[in-house]
């Protein structure tokens, strides 16, 4: 395998494992960290690489405070990132799309991440990975991944155009709020992003063919 796939089966990245160039990151909870984790992965808090407005949440982050949380996992772009994390790939998809903002694209996930390979009988370690930081000079490149406010208000009932909302059904019909305001963008459906994924498989990702049709009935 020359260059690893966006979504990489553990038994595919434990034959990569060692490479050099290869850095491997953890963005699960940092108590799932201390307790057990793939050998060899940096821990990478979720926070850092989350932007704050208020009262707007969830942004991207500034470049610097992109560029102080890869530098504190020793990251430098000759390397492939493979990214985890304990719930399936909420959070270390959200790392892919943020590094694909801002440029970076060798990165690729472990699908069903630390579920998976737990539970196939892949190693796990305890032991926290010691990390040499480094200078990085990311910067927000690619707005092409990215939807803002008024690209979508420009957008908002056009026949090519097409809203889903992966946040609970909770939060989409308004009964609970984490924004200022209850609710969904008009127009948008409802497709939480636990969905996609297949508990009976260890939380991989569902095949193309059964999201299709899923996203079809939408």
């Amino acid at each position: 395998m020359n260059t690893p796939p966006l979504i990489i089966e553990p038994d595919d990245f434990k034959n990569i494992q060692a490479k050099d160039n290869i850095l491997l990151v953890d963005i699960s909870n940092v108590t799932q960290y201390a307790q057990a984790h793939i050998p060899n992965a940096v821990f990478l808090d979720y926070s850092a690489i989350i932007g704050i407005n208020k009262p707007t949440m969830g942004l991207l982050p500034s470049e610097d405070k992109m560029n102080a949380a890869m530098s504190s996992i020793g990251f430098s772009d000759e390397q492939h990132i493979v990214v985890y994390d304990e719930e399936g790939g909420g959070k270390a998809a959200r790392l892919i799309w943020t590094l694909h903002a801002f440029g970076f694209e060798n990165i690729s996930m472990i699908n069903g991440g630390l579920i998976s390979w737990a539970n196939e009988g892949h190693a796990l370690s305890n032991e926290a990975v010691q990390v040499n930081k480094t200078q990085t000079s990311l910067s927000y490149t690619n707005p092409n991944v990215v939807a803002d406010a008024d690209y979508i208000m420009s957008r908002l009932g056009a026949d090519d155009f097409a809203l889903l909302d992966a946040r609970s059904l909770a939060e989409y019909d308004g009964s609970r709020a984490y924004a200022q305001r209850p609710g969904h963008i008009p127009g948008a459906k409802h497709y939480e992003w636990t969905e996609g994924l297949d508990a009976t498989k260890n939380y991989r990702l569902k095949d193309k063919a059964t999201l299709q049709q899923e996203l079809n009935q939408l």
